[in-house]
């Protein structure tokens, strides 16, 4: 049997660990495990142009939109350039981009995000100039400006050029300021529903039974009952606010069920395995064929006074050698008898990827296999 390579060592040794020093469940807190029915970010985005740049703006040949956009601002400001040709290269239009969180008041600032809508080369030194950001409703929620910060940077001369990071994309921190609150409500009172962020029977009743539990010795009364895989119904104590309950509750922990899954990323050569993941018993070879081929040119020298000339004669050398193969038995119940039966034969994390994937065509991995 061959010898585990490095690679497949490194790639299993965390796995292995956690297989073998981790309890069976960990608990974790509901507030972790859940969102509140209703309670969700709304996207925000608008059109603006950033101003200020030492040449590093838009030009407007090739970015017409931001000569249109530069001469309606000046119209609304009183100045008319209509009849005008722009080439300044001091403005840029961007796209801006910010969330909305769930419950924001007016006045609220937000973080927003800027992004060069033409052939800018960078946003370095711009200040955003008063941009409405506007969300699905077509309301507007949040109105945006300021200096716009870049993190990367780039320059370029007659012969080379230097780029890092992103140039043409910064932020705003609280850059923008809510000016409509988002659709939605929290009552004092009355049903709340949970939502779990993985959705599963299982967790849905644990979650369900931990807050009746909670509430039956707190309240005398039940609190919660399971709707689907996703959704826990909640109902407030009475004399007690939503916002109370709700802070109350976050805190119990349970047990969160996984389902059995494998990712693996063949980009990065990246697996990952759950901790139900169970494989029936077979029996496992992996082999690869190598094949060289060595180019050994060899000069041709003609005799003296021959007339011959001197030549270059080409020169090949073709080996190939496969490693030999042994069949090796591979099963699993556990995480750490999976790991350990992946390290015996020995592989790159692409071979093991592969094995993987035949194991599942086989129908042998009882488990959901996710490619990325």
């Amino acid at each position: 049997m061959r010898r585990p390579s490095p690679f497949a060592l490194a790639a299993l040794a965390t796995l292995a660990l956690l297989g073998s020093a981790l309890p069976a469940a960990a608990a974790v807190r509901i507030k972790d495990i859940t969102t509140l029915g209703g309670m969700r970010d709304n996207q925000l985005v608008g059109y603006g142009l950033v101003v200020g740049l030492l040449g590093s703006g838009d030009t407007m040949r090739n970015a017409p939109f931001t000569e249109q956009a530069v001469q309606s601002m000046l119209d609304r400001m009183g100045v008319n350039v209509r009849n005008m040709s722009l080439r300044n290269r001091n403005v840029a239009a961007v796209i801006v981009t910010a969330q909305l969180p769930p419950l924001a008041g007016r006045g609220q600032p937000l973080d927003v995000t800027v992004s060069s809508l033409g052939d800018a080369t960078s946003l370095l030194g711009g200040t955003l100039i008063m941009t409405p950001l506007m969300g699905g409703d077509g309301q507007t929620h949040a109105v945006a400006q300021g200096a716009v910060s870049v993190s990367g940077s780039s320059a370029q001369g007659a012969a080379e050029s230097y780029s890092q990071g992103v140039p043409t994309a910064g932020r705003i921190a609280n850059g923008a300021v809510v000016e409509r609150e988002a659709p939605g409500s929290f009552g004092p009172g009355g049903s709340l529903v949970l939502e779990l962020k993985n959705p599963d029977f299982k967790t849905a009743v644990r979650v369900a039974d931990a807050v009746n539990a909670y509430t039956r010795q707190r309240f005398h009364t039940r609190g919660a009952h399971e709707e689907d895989l996703r959704r826990v119904a909640l109902l407030c104590p009475p004399g007690v606010g939503a916002t109370r309950f709700m802070s109350e509750i976050g805190d119990l922990t349970v047990d969160p069920d996984v389902p059995a899954r494998v990712v693996i990323d063949e980009r990065t050569g990246t697996v990952v395995i759950g901790e139900d993941v169970q494989i029936s018993t077979v029996a496992v070879t992996h082999g690869s064929l190598t094949v060289r081929i060595t180019e050994s040119p060899q000069v041709s020298q003609p005799a003296p006074l021959s007339g011959g000339k001197t030549q270059v004669v080409p020169s090949t050398a073709i080996s190939s050698s496969e490693p030999k193969g042994t069949l090796e038995m591979l099963h699993g119940t556990t995480l750490k008898a999976l790991v350990n039966g992946l390290n015996q034969i020995g592989l790159k994390p692409s071979g093991i990827i592969a094995i993987l994937q035949a194991i599942k065509s086989a129908g042998a991995l009882q488990a959901e296999l996710v490619a990325q």
